[in-house]
């Protein structure tokens, strides 16, 4: 199963703190990486929770690995990374990046942290077909997706689907499917071939963000009856996919494992140093 997905808005400058958002599924893991000031490449860095007391710090770059937790540091790009694994909801929220010092400790990000369920979708679309004929699955995106890769896969776990898709619009056929994207509509097309009775069943339809999660919708093929039971209709039958799930949208940085790909062109946004309540925790003396 991928990983989730991460963002990273890096910006330089001492006093200057970030707002990261990282997205992840459950039971995946999710990336938080954080750059820091020139100056700090041999203090110690930690990942923290809320107001980041000492019960609050959750994994140092003296400990490497503490249960779910990991962190590294590559000190060339001034960057470390904490890696939380097997999500859960429990995770989301508030995190902190930090950097021992003495006196006050220099926080140089600020992480928000969502965690979604690994399953899609609340509806899902209906196409019917017969063995050993052909079905075409249209599936709508937003005017900002027009650009960005779609593709499509079996089952209904958003985190690995991108993975295991069986045709993108990156490479558009191969021997049973073929993809067609129709940029004035807003629609791409999959169509499949020499239907068998092991192609029923669940298909997601992504559209891969750069920043934040994927998005999906949802389609069900059942196979209904022998083929003169179609007689009088095409053989390609043809469904669309009026609404994708924005749900999963995020504005970060994915694939997986974010999945980064997951799970990807980044957003940078600040909040004011004068609205943000910094965390307590004090460094050594």
């Amino acid at each position: 199963m991928l990983p989730l997905l991460f963002i990273s808005l890096t910006s330089k400058g001492r006093g200057t703190r970030q707002i990261i958002h990282v997205f992840g599924y459950e039971e995946t893991e999710a990336k938080v990486s954080c750059s820091y000031d020139e100056g700090y490449e041999s203090y110690e860095k930690y990942l923290c929770k809320n107001y980041c007391s000492s019960d609050d710090v959750l994994i140092t770059t003296t400990e490497a690995h503490k249960n779910r937790y990991s962190i590294s540091d590559d000190t060339n790009k001034q960057v470390f990374t904490a890696t939380i694994s097997n999500l859960n909801q429990n995770d989301a929220g508030k995190y902190w990046c930090g950097v021992t010092r003495s006196g006050k400790d220099y926080y140089p990000a600020e992480v928000e942290l969502k965690v979604e369920k690994d399953t899609c979708c609340d509806n899902s679309s209906k196409v019917q077909s017969y063995e050993g004929g052909s079905v075409s699955i249209s599936c709508s995106y937003e005017s900002q997706d027009q650009n960005n890769m779609k593709y499509i896969c079996r089952g209904n776990q958003p985190s690995s689907c991108l993975q295991q898709a069986l045709i993108t619009s990156n490479n558009r056929r191969n021997t049973q499917f073929s993809l067609t994207d129709d940029k004035v509509s807003r629609k791409f097309t999959v169509t499949t071939t020499s239907l068998t009775q092991k192609d029923s069943g669940s298909y997601l339809c992504g559209i891969h963000r750069n920043t934040g999660l994927d998005v999906f919708s949802a389609v069900d093929l059942e196979f209904r009856g022998e083929r003169s039971q179609f007689k009088g209709k095409r053989d390609e039958l043809k469904q669309d996919l009026f609404t994708v799930n924005y749900t999963k949208q995020g504005t970060k940085g994915g694939g997986g494992g974010g999945v980064n790909r997951h799970y990807k062109s980044r957003q940078k946004t600040r909040r004011q140093s004068n609205n943000i309540k910094l965390p307590v925790r004090r460094g050594t003396k």
